[in-house]
């Protein structure tokens, strides 16, 4: 369990670098609280005069992230409620991140599924560290990526490979990934943020305007409207959360059993 006193984001910054660390043991989830507190620290660093290079990484040493906290969900299926409590604020703040006019990078650090996938596809550059997993499971659960993750997928690998994360929902090992092009650098295991932070001072010493404009330049490449692809899959995530198989998924999910979808060969 996690100490009502601490933050789900925490903050440090030093030599011009901001490391924004997710934490809620033992996974990472990403909470509706853990969403809204990445957002504030996000625009804070943006507002600093202090902050040149934002990098986001996963307390301990066994997830970046693992998703979305599954256990908020039975609630909102039963109101319809998952756009106005959770995938509309969530978009806003992945879509904020993609758009932060400094350097960002996440320091991968073992899992990294599904909406902790999709976090770190906002970012410029993805650092994992070497045995770690990255995958989109989301089809095994009845559902679709809540942030635009097969849009980020296929912006950053092609379609064929993005199928391959998003259809079969298996994840890949970081050297895979790598491989592919997902991720941008390979580091030892336990040295992902290591790694991230000799980007980072490599990037903080660099013409801040330049990078600025320079980021703007690679995002236009996909059109006046980045991100209205990401956006435009919100009502596709609601109708997957709430149809039936929908509600199998994360039940099953929950109870810890194989889920039995409608459709599924007997």
């Amino acid at each position: 369990m996690r100490k009502s006193d601490t933050a789900p984001v925490t903050r440090t910054i030093s030599h011009g670098i901001a490391v924004l660390t997710l934490d809620n043991p033992p996974v990472n989830a990403m909470t509706q609280a853990a969403t809204r507190e990445l957002n504030a620290q996000l625009r804070d660093c943006v507002a600093r005069d202090d902050v040149r290079v934002v990098v986001i990484t996963g307390a301990g040493n066994r997830a970046f992230c693992a998703g979305s906290d599954i256990s908020e969900m039975p609630q909102m299926q039963r109101e319809r409620s998952v756009v106005a409590r959770k995938t509309a604020f969530e978009n806003a703040a992945m879509d904020y991140l993609a758009d932060l006019p400094l350097p960002t990078i996440a320091a991968i650090n073992g899992v990294c599924l599904g909406g902790g996938l999709e976090l770190a596809m906002c970012c410029d550059f993805l650092v994992a560290e070497e045995g770690g997993l990255l995958g989109l499971p989301e089809v095994d659960l009845g559902l679709i990526p809540s942030s635009g993750g097969p849009m980020r997928a296929i912006r950053r690998l092609g379609l064929t490979r993005a199928a391959e994360l998003v259809l079969l929902g298996e994840p890949i090992t970081a050297q895979t990934a790598l491989a592919w092009g997902l991720v941008n650098r390979l580091a030892p295991r336990g040295t992902a943020l290591q790694a991230a932070l000799g980007l980072a001072e490599t990037l903080a010493a660099k013409s801040g305007s330049a990078l600025r404009l320079n980021k703007q330049a690679l995002a236009r490449a996909f059109g006046a409207e980045p991100n209205l692809p990401a956006q435009q899959s919100v009502p596709l995530f609601e109708e997957s959360f709430e149809s039936a198989d929908g509600s199998e998924g994360v039940r099953a999910f929950l109870a810890k059993e194989t889920p039995d979808f409608e459709g599924r060969p007997r």
